[in-house]
Order: structure tokens, then C-alpha cells, then sequence
């Protein structure tokens, strides 16, 4: 991803401030044109800066209120298709590869305990995958932020990365 300046961190630290803002509002409250704020997203939108906006959606709400991590240990060769195969399983929200003595952590939602178990089960029905590991998660004492980044982001621009127009 290219460099954000400081007209970048501030467009990305109001929206997620306010994820619903209109793009007018923005510019009003960042001080820019209409034209700047639009072809400022889109350009960010471009450079991959937003994940998506299903983040925002509560799987809770959903009815999916039990949350786990489930690491895995796997044949490594294996990583493409075992993926693929994780990606088929609707509870699956996030796969992460790591290093370690775990291959894959996967983050999952269930609607309970029995509903974690049998998505436990089709994890270790894919060939490939040797052991599962559960941890249930309890609480979210930090929950998922970027204010700090943007921030770090922010200063380093404020050192001369890049500077800011459109």
C-alpha cells in the first residue's frame, strides 16, 4: 500500500469516528471540496485502505453469539486447498497463517456450544488438518480498532512521507 498523508489519516480516522458519514459531511468537517473527498476515497478504496464494511456487522445479532479461535496444525503442503476448504464452512470468519507450533488460527462464530463442536469436526474432517485446538473467546477487552494507527500514520506523514492536496 502506498503512503497515506495527513488528508488520508484524517478521512480515515472520520470514518471510522462515523462509518455512515455522507461524503458532503466530510467535507464540511475536514474543511475540503466535494471533489477532493471523493476522489480522495476513491482513490483510497483503489489502494486497498478499507477491508470491507462487514466488519461492522455483529454476528451476535445475528444469532452467532459464541465466538472461538480454533488453531490448527496442518501439512503444510496442503495450505492452498485446506484454505480453500476452511473458506466453504459458513462459521469460518477469518483464517490467519501463522509461525509457530500452529499452522492456521481460525476465528469462527457459532451459535453454541454443540454448533462448535460439529464446526470443530468439519475443520478436522478436511484432509490435511492433523489437530484442532479450541479456545473460546470469553470477552474483548481491546476490541478491534485502528485509531492508533491512523495516528501513527498521521505523525509519520506530519514528518515529510508524503505531503497533502489531491
Amino acid at each position: 500500500m502506498s503512503a497515506l498523508d495527513r488528508i488520508d489519516c484524517d478521512l480515515i480516522s472520520a470514518l471510522t469516528a462515523e462509518p455512515r458519514i455522507s461524503a458532503v459531511a466530510l467535507a464540511e468537517r475536514l474543511g475540503l471540496s466535494r471533489q477532493t473527498v471523493h476522489a480522495r476515497l476513491a482513490r483510497l478504496s483503489e489502494i486497498g485502505a478499507f477491508d470491507g464494511y462487514d466488519r461492522a456487522v455483529s454476528v451476535a445479532a445475528l444469532g452467532f453469539g459464541l465466538e472461538a479461535f480454533i488453531s490448527l496444525q496442518i501439512s503444510q503442503k496442503e495450505l492452498p486447498r485446506i484454505a480453500s476448504e476452511l473458506a466453504k464452512i459458513p462459521e469460518v470468519r477469518q483464517v490467519t497463517r501463522l509461525s509457530g507450533n500452529r499452522d492456521l488460527l481460525v476465528q469462527v462464530a457459532c451459535s453454541d456450544a454443540r454448533h462448535l463442536f460439529d464446526v470443530d469436526a468439519a475443520m478436522l474432517a478436511v484432509d490435511g488438518v492433523h489437530r484442532t485446538e479450541v479456545a473460546i473467546a470469553v470477552s474483548e477487552p481491546v476490541p478491534y480498532r485502528v485509531d492508533g494507527l491512523i495516528d501513527l500514520a498521521r505523525r509519520s506523514s506530519n514528518r515529510g512521507v508524503r505531503s497533502g492536496s489531491s
